[in-house]
């Protein structure tokens, strides 16, 4: 493989301009259709095979009425709700004349009372029909209007009476634009520097930086073009991009590092390009390598959005490494002598120090380091794991702010409601029938109230919506899920019913959360004893690989529990909600996490055992290996924290977490 790369590093630097317009037409072609088609992304995160799902379905054909989208409205004011009926009914009655709403709840009727305990505030339910979207898939086309339409409704009911507070849910509607903003550029602004100070030149920084956002570009341009042909969640764009902004600094970072080391032994540019294409591709093709086999493993899971978010951000890498061991020799060959380092007086290296350092006794090091990332890591049992929610919004928009208001003034699972349907069999009185179901079902431990209990127009389809007692995130709602299905056999025989199933939001993410849960254990095998057959391979070692997979596991760990566990510098890092995590945090972590610790494994152990080979010297090996390749392993780790980092701060909810997972774990 490396003569390969020798020979392409060695093409594509003599014929750097060519390569590098071919690159830069791919982009353009790939904007052209993107211009042309839009962004067609997804919402939401779908899984089949669950009775939630199911469940969806079912209610989207039997009562098309309830199948849209919904959100709550909270009505507040300091005095006594009562005095603002008059407002409130008049807001109900406007929006229920909006074209897509099937129903608007009226909060101070008897079945559907939520007049809160203290009387300040009302909470009413806009429903749309499945003309406006689904409740679990893509906004309709409608979605926009009614969502402009109860804004301004909102609005003018507010102002017609100054002593009411008028909040939405915000769920109609929700855009699905790519959720990045201006503070993931810092990312780049630290690699920057990180790069200007390792490489000592502001043209040999600029280099990787180049490259990296070419592969960023593509890879994202052909992830839009995809969506057209395929469900791709709005999230999966950004988190392949935070991972492709990152392996793409560090590969190209890898290979002109290399090249610089020939160019300053009086190397020519374009063979310094074929021999640093030959050495530190090698190792960025391997290190890619695992990073992509691991995303793609993400299918083993069987969750078709976590598939395709594996291979979108595995895509990503692809490119990444395909544009490093090609833009990269061929920018080499065009700048030339330009990147070779000054000459600098000999000193004495920190690398030098702190190897000879830890491997003094090495034992104690070993302990020390396992000591205090395991403690890092004794929290992650506290964690659980969930969709995001209103809740996991920053706070501050109109989503959070609803969510956090109903919660004071209800209780968390106001809003988690859970919805339950069955097939009706013929009777004389089907409301009867819906009214003694939503009874037994208001029984059972964990419900605070049936909000909603109605039959189909035709008689044949019971539709009951319960208020959990606490949150989605909450073991009691789960534990109320099952206690649900685990009665509906008794419910069917008891009132005549057929096919009850629990489904709505927060049992779509239960299911999921309880499928990714399952999922975990597989796929950690899978990864684990992929990393040691890989390293068996290329090392002939047993001891790297069970460092390597040791090292992994602890950092993992330590990557999701003290943040989301005990919460530490939850409000600094702007983290909005712990102890529950997204369902798919760990899959994801885990694969793009095992990809990284490999790659820092094969660069920094690839250099000892050039040593190894040349000395047969073990330690002599370690120190010089270290010295020679811990300083652009270090900046390449500092540029992935950097860049993993600056997707915290204001993040999608459901990227944030991961890059935090991340950046701890790098």
């Amino acid at each position: 493989m490396s003569s390969i790369l020798q020979r392409v590093g060695g093409w594509t630097a003599s014929h750097a301009k060519r390569v590098l317009a071919g690159w830069l037409l791919l982009m353009i072609a790939l904007g052209g259709i993107v211009a042309a088609t839009g962004m067609n992304l997804a919402t939401t995160y779908k899984v089949t095979g669950t009775e939630s799902m199911e469940g969806l379905a079912v209610m989207a054909k039997r009562l098309p009425q309830a199948a849209g989208a919904s959100e709550q409205v909270l009505f507040s004011t300091g005095g006594d709700i009562e005095g603002q009926r008059a407002a409130i009914e008049s807001f109900i009655g406007k929006a229920r004349k909006i074209e897509g709403v099937s129903t608007v709840t009226d909060p101070f009727a008897q079945q559907t009372r939520t007049v809160s305990r203290d009387g300040h505030h009302a909470l009413i339910l806009v429903q749309t029909d499945s003309s406006v979207g689904e409740a679990a898939g893509e906004p309709g086309p409608k979605a926009k209007a009614v969502s402009k339409e109860l804004t301004q409704l909102a609005s003018a009911t507010q102002k017609s009476s100054p002593d009411l507070t008028v909040q939405r849910g915000a769920n109609i509607g929700n855009s699905t634009s790519i959720g990045m903003s201006a503070t993931e550029l810092l990312g780049l602004v630290i690699a920057a520097i990180v790069l200007i100070v390792t490489l000592g030149s502001v043209v040999a920084a600029g280099a990787p930086l180049l490259t990296a956002a070419t592969g960023v570009a593509i890879g994202m341009l052909g992830m839009l073009v995809a969506a057209n042909f395929i469900d791709i969640n709005s999230s999966t764009p950004v988190l392949a991009v935070m991972i492709g902004l990152a392996v793409g600094i560090d590969y190209a970072l890898f290979i002109i590092s290399r090249a610089r080391e020939y160019l300053a032994e009086g190397v020519k540019p374009k063979e310094a390009a074929a021999r640093a294409n030959a050495t530190a591709g090698s190792a960025v093709l391997f290190a890619g390598g695992t990073v992509i086999v691991a995303l793609c493993g993400l299918a083993v899971a069987r969750i078709p959005f976590l598939t395709v978010m594996g291979l979108s951000a595995a895509a990503m890498v692809a490119v990444a490494v395909l544009v490093a061991v090609t833009a990269v020799p061929a920018l080499l060959g065009l700048l030339g002598g330009r990147l070779a380092p000054a000459k600098r007086k000999a000193r004495k290296s920190r690398a030098r120090g702190w190897v000879h350092f830890v491997t003094r006794v090495p034992a104690l090091t070993f302990l020390g380091v396992v000591a205090i990332i395991g403690f890092l890591a004794v929290p992650l049992d506290q964690v659980r794991l969930a969709l995001p929610t209103n809740g996991n919004e920053p706070v501050g928009t109109v989503q959070r702010d609803t969510y956090d208001a109903i919660s004071r003034a209800y209780g968390q699972g106001y809003n988690s409601p859970i919805v339950v349907v069955a097939d009706i069999k013929k009777s004389g009185n089907p409301l009867v029938q819906v009214t003694e179901t939503a009874g037994a079902i208001g029984k059972l431990d964990g419900v605070d109230k049936v909000s909603l209990a109605t039959p189909s127009p035709d008689g044949s389809f019971a539709f009951i919506q319960i208020i959990p007692k606490k949150g989605q995130a909450d073991p009691a709602t789960t534990k109320l899920v099952k206690e649900i299905r685990d009665a509906a056999p008794g419910l069917e025989k008891r009132f005549g019913l057929e096919n009850v199933m629990v489904t709505g939001h927060t049992a779509v993410a239960i299911d999921i959360a309880a499928k990714l849960s399952s999922a975990i254990l597989p796929f950690g095998i899978v990864v684990i004893g992929l990393s040691i057959v890989l390293l068996l391979i290329v090392f002939r070692s047993v001891a790297i690989p069970i460092i390597a997979s040791l090292g992994y596991l602890l950092s993992l760990a330590a990557g999701m529990g003290a943040v989301f566990g005990w919460g530490w510098a939850a409000d600094l890092l702007n983290v909005s909600k712990v102890g529950a995590v997204i369902s798919f945090l760990p899959v994801i972590v885990m694969g793009v996490l095992f990809g990284l610790a490999m790659d820092y494994q094969v660069f920094l152990v690839s250099r000892m055992r050039e040593v190894w080979l040349r000395t047969g010297h073990a330690k002599l090996a370690v120190r010089e290996g270290f010295e020679s390749s811990a300083k652009v392993v270090t900046a390449a780790a500092v540029i992935m924290i950097g860049v993993f980092a600056a997707f915290i701060p204001h993040g999608m909810p459901a990227v944030k977490p991961i890059a935090l997972a991340l950046t701890v774990g790098v």
